[in-house]
């Protein structure tokens, strides 16, 4: 309030309208209001207002009309106070956090407008010449992994010389030819990776950019040799490692009251810890993530984790699951299945693959937002 009062930095409650979106009513009736007393009694400024601040808003003000211009700014602030209160009320609570995340998202979203052509699917791409696509996210541990797992399941068939892996969006490699990325990091991808044609996507697991990447490597007029089949082939399946103790029965937590999106990360966090997987300072990083860009990733499913900066505190590689039938909000989603991660080096992309495996079978996926059994989840996962 003192920096919009102050300052003039209208956009400050642009969070707040978007929480509830009928609280646009309020400031519109308050201006309609000052409108009508400025008319009625003849006054106003000598010029515009820049920025709108009171001071100001003051300053431009004539001597004589001084109390009639703090009459009419008091009299809209009053009336968008009396019609907000109501509404706010009325509504519950809502998170600020998603709202601001919002507004960072569709400020990210309209920046990268004019560099929509090198973000979408180019026309003029060679299908035929990629061989490396990589995707990316910011710490390369989770979304990322996930989304590479799954995009390289869906190509086998029919692109087996093309490579797909992930890494953190500050480290892709300079013989990447594809690189995809969410909208938010797109900056950070072009100055990582110059010479990559850059992909935008909404979350890693289903995404309309992805199903045209997929339809172009389809198109390519290519003829894959058995040798560079089985070469591309042998360099993923390199990847990660045999998948034990990366999950364990300790690390499930099944049937858990919904909780909010920061209280699911920090349980999640803390489980990571508890069983000695990270250090404590890791929990932290985990909610810094989040706020970068979600980690929810569609179907029902998140998978937080930290920062790159907090990889030194992770003591090994390791996995929780949080269970919550009943959902948790990430912004306009719910997801049912949280889980945790920590990684060092490719450890822990078997058990990925496998949940992504889960995530194609819709019964077992259903299965595993409700079930009570411990011993179920861990036989699927392990």
């Amino acid at each position: 309030m003192i920096i919009h009062l102050f300052g003039g930095i209208h956009e400050i409650y642009f969070p707040y309208i978007l929480m509830n979106p009928a609280v646009i009513i309020a400031p519109i009736a308050g201006n309609m209001a000052a409108i009508f007393w400025f008319n009625m009694m003849n006054c106003g400024l000598r010029g515009p207002a820049s920025p709108g601040s009171i001071i100001a808003y003051l300053m431009m003000t004539p001597g004589p009309d001084m109390w009639k211009v703090i009459v009419g700014v008091v009299l809209a602030a009053a009336i968008s106070f009396a019609i907000a209160a109501p509404i706010v009320k009325m509504a519950g609570s809502k998170s600020l956090e998603d709202a601001q995340n919002k507004v960072a998202a569709r400020k990210a979203e309209a920046k990268g407008q004019a560099a929509m052509a090198k973000q979408g699917i180019s026309s003029d791409i060679n299908g035929s010449a990629i061989k490396k696509i990589i995707f990316a996210c910011d710490a390369g541990m989770g979304s990322s992994a996930m989304g590479a797992t799954k995009f390289r399941k869906r190509i086998q068939g029919i692109r087996p010389d093309i490579t797909v892996a992930n890494t953190s969006v500050d480290n892709i490699p300079g013989d990447c030819d594809i690189a995809v990325v969410q909208v938010t990091l797109v900056e950070r991808a072009e100055r990582s990776a110059p010479q990559a044609q850059i992909i935008t996507i909404g979350n890693f697991l289903s995404d309309p950019n992805l199903d045209a990447l997929y339809e172009k490597l389809d198109r390519a007029d290519t003829a894959v040799t058995a040798a560079e089949g089985s070469a591309g082939q042998a360099e993923q399946d390199g990847a990660g490692g045999d998948g034990r103790d990366v999950i364990t029965a300790a690390g499930i937590r099944l049937n858990q009251p919904s909780v909010s999106k920061e209280e699911a990360i920090q349980s999640a966090g803390e489980l990571l810890a508890e069983l000695g997987y990270v250090d404590a300072s890791y929990v932290d990083a985990m909610q810094e993530r989040e706020k970068i860009v979600t980690t929810y990733m569609g179907m029902g499913v998140a998978i937080p984790h930290g920062t790159t900066q907090a990889k030194g505190t992770v003591k090994k590689t390791g996995i929780v699951l949080l269970q919550y039938p009943e959902g948790v909000d990430f912004g306009e989603e719910k997801a049912q299945l949280v889980f945790g991660i920590a990684g060092i080096g490719d450890e822990h992309l078997d058990l990925l693959a496998k949940i992504c495996e889960m995530l194609e079978d819709e019964e077992v996926l259903e299965e595993l937002k409700t079930t009570a059994d411990v011993s179920w989840v861990l036989e699927r996962l392990s």
